[in-house]
Order: C-alpha cells, then structure tokens, then sequence
C-alpha cells in the first residue's frame, strides 16, 4: 500500500546539525503538537537531537478535532477489519516518514529513536521491529504491543525498549505493560519497564525522567 505522506514541525538541533532524532507518536485523538511539546525540557539535555512529531493521517473518529493512526473499534463502532487494515496502512507512513527524515537529516537508523504515547506507542512497536536496519531504541508511555506473535515471525531487527505506564490509567490497563515486556523479552529485546504510581493515562515528570536518561545512553553521543 501506498504511503501518505505526514506533517510535523521541528524542534531543536539546527538543521544540518543534528547526531539524532526523536520523533514522537502520539495518541489517538491527539496531534502532533500535542509531544512535540516535550521537546523543550528534552532539548537542552540532548543539544544535538532534532525532534519531530507529525500528526497521525486520518481525522479521528472519535475525536473530530485530533487524529489517529487506525481505528478503535471499542472506542468507535469501526470493524476489527478497518482496525487492522488501519494500522498496516500507518505502518507504511510512518515507515516513509522515519525514511524521509533519516535523509533530510543525513543519518543512519541508528541515530533515531521513536517515543510512543498510548495508540502512538501501538505503532512504535509495530514498526520498530519491523525495520530493516535497527533503530537506536524505542521508548513506549502508556500503550500495548498489538501483535505478540509477530515479534517472532514478522521481526527483522531488535532496538532497546523502555515501558512506562500509569498504574491508575483508566485507558490502556496497567497490566498491558508487563504484557508488552514479557513479550519483548521473550523475543529477544534489551527491555525495560516502569509503573508509575499514582498516575493516570499521561506522562508525567518522574516517566519522562527516565526517558530522558534512556535516550541519553542509546542515542549518539
């Protein structure tokens, strides 16, 4: 399937400049601009890291003045079907987005890392693993892994993970976390998780904390 084409703004290391990339994946219903606001307590620790977030392609259903990556049917009336063809179809954008960065930017995979926020961290570990050449890692707040299985039959590459969820998240159940880790481990991947007591279906400064320090390690220097 064709690929859309996505639209975000930039945020930090000049162009030209960047060793790194973050880009951000945000929820249903959300934007882009609504992470791309992370950027600003992000940047001055990672000077050399552009950051981008582009909105998801379709207007969401559920939510007529933000976006999503595929359909919820739980959430909106759509098929199980229109869920799945959703997200194959957002697997191929965001697939050309994170292409057309990397060569804007004049890096390799290696230098990129894509941070997840609920249905925006569906799609980070649908398509991290997928990648031909690995990603530097993966950080994943508030979300599931949709295809366990796939980890092993469908997976070319395998980027650090890290897992933080809300314990109190009224959304996306807490237990999807350890679910999510048990299964990356069992395939493989370097991970980590965190619950964060207390906190509902959000980010929050103790969880972006520990991102922070982990794309710190695993980005370029």
């Amino acid at each position: 399937m064709a690929p859309r084409p996505l639209q975000s703004a930039r945020k930090g290391a000049a162009p030209g400049q960047a060793r790194s990339v973050v880009i951000f994946l945000h929820g249903y219903g959300a934007n882009g601009a609504d992470l791309l606001g992370l950027a600003d307590p992000l940047a001055p620790h990672l000077p050399h890291t552009a950051f981008y977030a582009p909105d998801a392609p379709e207007p969401c259903q559920g939510n007529p003045f933000g976006f999503q990556w595929f359909p919820i049917p739980w959430l909106d009336g759509s098929s199980e079907d229109a869920a799945r063809d959703g997200t194959r179809q957002a697997r191929a954008d965001i697939n050309a987005f994170i292409d057309q960065v990397l060569q804007d930017e004049g890096l390799p995979a290696s230098a990129l890392a894509l941070v997840g926020f609920s249905q925006g961290t569906m799609m980070s570990l649908e398509v991290a693993p997928r990648r031909a050449e690995a990603l530097a890692a993966v950080v994943g707040f508030s979300g599931r892994l949709l295809d366990a299985e796939a980890l092993t039959t469908e997976g070319g590459t395998r980027p650090p993970v890290l897992l933080i969820h809300g314990d109190a998240d009224p959304m996306v159940p807490v237990q999807s976390l350890p679910e999510a880790a048990d299964a990356l481990v069992k395939a493989g991947f370097e991970t980590y998780a965190h619950v964060c007591k207390g906190l509902g279906h959000s980010i929050d400064q103790e969880g972006l904390s520990l991102a922070l320090g982990f794309l710190h390690e695993k980005l370029p220097a």
